[in-house]
């Protein structure tokens, strides 16, 4: 298996350790990415698998059929199992969760939900088969990587809007001065040194597209 190229592939399903690709073979993509067992990518595992049935190109049994390892096979149903339980933790409601869950007639693979989601909500370790991860950090990296594009937004403005406010956004600030100015809007706590990047760069640009006088005479210019 090439990691790196597993890292460009989970970049373009919404889990970006490195620059986006273009590709979106889901189901090849989180058959490696179970493959690889390395904890910081398994993190990622229900960004991954929301972004991937989000956009129609998940397939149990196709991504299953990758495997070889039977080890393999049960830890794709374990990680799918714990993603439903991630969701279902953070009060998400996904037009596909039952249909996905229902998937398993297994009692063993029910029961592991329950102590997925008993875990997740009581922020203790997750067990599984590899080790211990972090209830904590499998939470954060959802947010970070999946809520931050697709809930904390829409939030604050409609669907329709928050696509044409991105993309303007995009239009002015580069990806970080972006991320800081939505991270400003959100309340969320800054660094020290992002406080510093903002008051130096964002904060100057915010100033001039509040300014009336420049608004009025954009819009005059685009008349």
């Amino acid at each position: 298996m090439d990691k790196n190229n597993l890292l460009k592939r989970l970049a373009a399903l919404g889990f970006p350790l490195l620059e986006p690709d273009k590709e979106n073979e889901a189901n090849a993509t989180l058959a490696d990415l179970v493959e690889s067992r390395d904890y910081r990518l398994w993190e990622g595992f229900p960004v991954v698998l929301a972004n991937s049935v989000e956009k129609g190109l998940f397939d149990y049994d196709k991504a299953e059929g990758h495997f070889k390892s039977p080890q393999d096979r049960i830890n794709f149903a374990l990680l799918v199992m714990f993603s439903l339980a991630l969701y279902k933790a953070l009060g998400l409601k996904f037009s596909w969760w039952d249909k996905l869950y229902n998937l398993f007639d297994n009692d063993d693979m029910k029961k592991k939900y329950e102590e997925y989601l008993d875990a997740l909500k009581n922020n203790r370790d997750l067990a599984l088969p590899e080790g211990v991860m972090s209830s904590q950090r499998v939470k954060s990296t959802f947010n970070n990587y999946f809520m931050r594009t697709q809930a904390n937004l829409d939030d604050l403005l409609s669907v329709k809007e928050a696509m044409a406010v991105e993309y303007a956004l995009s239009q002015v600030f580069s990806p970080k001065q972006k991320e800081l100015f939505l991270k400003k809007l959100r309340n969320e706590k800054l660094t020290k040194t992002e406080k510093e990047y903002f008051s130096r760069a964002v904060k100057k640009k915010a100033s001039a597209l509040a300014n009336p006088e420049l608004h009025r005479l954009a819009q005059k210019l685009l008349q």
